[in-house]
């Protein structure tokens, strides 16, 4: 049987490793996420290419509830199931909490924390009524700590923290696993393209940015991958880790162990 899985955030960066993760192991997938309607058609016939499963695309916009709920339902219709929920889709902006945006505030609240409960909520009964469900929410490193300038942020992703593990235990005897995944830095476009300007404001080399800025809370100096990502949730949807629910799982070169 073919499992079918939804990547919110999934047309770049973490989400997209991690669909590329389940796309070798030969699921279903359905992409989601913002961009260039060609590249993501390229991106969507590309792991389509790579997986013995079907890759399709929704647009669904992560502020929306009707289009989180129109997100599932079509994965449903088209696949006859929601196996896995991969909560990813997030965005970031850095400000003191006395000068934060209000619009930054309530999107970063929407998109990172509310639109988890949104594709839970539609996908969850299903889950129930099959008995198998895996829901991985990720989360961040800022889901367990915090850092200064981030507070929708790291409120946000405390908040994915609290969500996991409450319907891990409402979920806990229908065969269905809910847990958080919790990157450090990883080394996305996105972040990326933020190197050249920090390193221009700072006055510092650009691996100045990355030793000294990015990666001060990463004991290992290394940036984590989105293939090493890929690989946690795979092994959190599988069989092997039935047992595993209600964690946040540190991906994180041991930030947090400090």
């Amino acid at each position: 049987m073919t499992r079918t899985a939804i990547i919110t955030g999934s047309t770049s960066g973490i989400g997209l490793g991690i669909a590329e993760a389940f796309a070798a192991q030969g699921f279903n997938i359905m992409l989601n996420g913002f961009g260039d309607a060609n590249e993501i058609e390229a991106t969507r016939a590309d792991l389509d290419a790579k997986s013995a499963g079907t890759v399709a695309y929704h647009g669904a916009d992560m502020t929306k509830p009707d289009q989180i709920a129109d997100l599932v339902a079509t994965t449903e219709a088209q696949f006859g199931a929601v196996d896995i929920l991969v909560n990813n889709a997030g965005i970031q902006h850095v400000a003191p909490v006395e000068e934060f945006p209000l619009d930054k505030w309530d999107a970063i609240i929407a998109i990172n924390m509310s639109s988890a409960f949104h594709t839970i909520r539609a996908a969850l009964p299903g889950m129930k009524e099959r008995g198998f469900g895996r829901i991985i929410n990720v989360a961040s490193a800022h889901g367990l700590v915090a850092s200064p300038y981030k507070s929708a942020y790291v409120t946000a992703k405390h908040g994915i923290v609290g969500l996991t593990k409450t319907v891990a235990l409402e979920a806990a005897q229908h065969g269905v696993t809910v847990n958080a995944v919790c990157p450090g830095y990883v080394l996305t476009p996105l972040v990326e393209g933020q190197i050249p300007d920090t390193a221009k404001a700072r006055g510092i080399t650009e691996e100045e940015v990355k030793r000294d800025v990015l990666l001060a809370a990463q004991p290992t100096k290394e940036f984590v991958t989105v293939e090493q990502l890929g690989a946690v949730c795979t092994f959190l949807s599988s069989e092997a880790a039935a047992s595993v629910t209600g964690i946040a799982m540190p991906v994180d070169g041991g930030w947090v162990a400090q």
